[in-house]
């Protein structure tokens, strides 16, 4: 990864600003946070000044207002910069070319570090695109976002037939997806592809900081697609989250995000407070046991909840 990433802390994860943006997909609706603009503000600089200089967006979060807040705060700074394109279901010539530009100019960059299709619809027609803006300078690495095994590899052929390689897979990877997305973290560390995962906390279930009995904010789309039949489940699993922190001296969010480490898997952890900045390198430095790796895994194929987004 030292290619692309600058220093030891992003070798290991990613930031992700999904809560950032306001409106549809933003963070009120989505997770039924409550924050300003100046505490975003105090949680890039946080994380910064910590060295968390990768940073991943994309133009449908908050449509197009978490851009354009990272876009302002990184004017100055040199960082990497993920984001996405949500292609159209029916494919339009030149559409990748228009949203590249349009994420340029509200991020007010020049190139895009990595670029990702944000779901795998037309997957020839719009990776031919991108290996044309990447040959012309306006995107330096290509990536996929939420493909199955079968559309990884047809992004694949496309791209080598135009010179070029599928750099990276960010999919929805958490405790509660690994029977669907282990297969394709196989599949990605056999082909030299790297596997980023967002969701590793499934927006706070996982975090140990919510259960049965303290659920997420009632006027949240997370709220209603994680109900209380689901917390009762993983109940056993959040239990030995909590223990484990209590093992490791940490804060049980950071045994979900050790886990993925430990099985390879380049996080992308969304944070909304200076605090959660703070705690990022706790979580990414503590190495747990594979018996507890096991454990984790056990309960969670146990719980039969198994999580998979609408955009899915």
């Amino acid at each position: 990864m030292k290619e692309i990433l600058r220093n030891k802390n992003d070798t290991l994860c990613m930031i992700g600003t999904w809560a950032w943006g306001s409106g549809p997909n933003g963070g009120k609706i989505v997770f039924g946070n409550h924050y300003n603009e100046q505490q975003l503000r105090d949680t890039f600089e946080c994380a910064y000044n910590a060295g968390f200089t990768v940073w991943d967006t994309a133009e449908v979060y908050g449509m197009g207002s978490s851009e354009r807040l990272l876009g302002s705060l990184i004017a100055d700074k040199e960082v990497s910069i993920s984001t996405k394109h949500f292609p159209y279901r029916h494919y339009r010539k030149g559409e990748n070319r228009d949203a590249v530009n349009a994420s340029l100019e509200r991020l007010g960059r020049e190139k895009i570090d990595i670029y990702w299709l944000h779901s795998p619809r037309n997957i020839e027609q719009n990776m031919k695109e991108l290996a044309i803006l990447q040959k012309e300078g306006l995107i330096e690495r290509i990536g996929l976002s939420n493909g199955n095994l079968a559309q990884i590899r047809r992004a694949q052929i496309t791209l080598e037939e135009f010179g070029t390689h599928l750099f990276a897979v960010q999919n929805h990877y958490s405790l509660l997806t690994i029977e669907r997305e282990n297969k394709i973290l196989r599949y990605c560390q056999k082909n030299g592809i790297f596997f980023y995962g967002y969701m590793i906390l499934e927006q706070g279930a996982l975090s140990g900081h919510y259960d049965k009995d303290h659920r997420f904010p009632s006027m949240s789309l997370r709220a209603a697609s994680f109900k209380k039949s689901k917390f009762k489940k993983i109940q056993p699993l959040i239990e030995y989250i909590r223990e484990l922190a209590v093992k490791y001296e940490t804060d049980s969010s950071r045994i979900p995000v050790a886990w993925a480490v430990y099985n390879g898997v380049i996080p992308i952890l969304g944070i909304t407070k200076p605090t959660h900045a703070e705690n990022l390198l706790d979580g990414l430095e503590i190495e747990l046991k594979s018996y507890e790796i096991k454990q984790l895994e056990k309960l969670a194929l146990k719980s039969g909840v198994r999580c998979k987004g609408i955009w899915e």
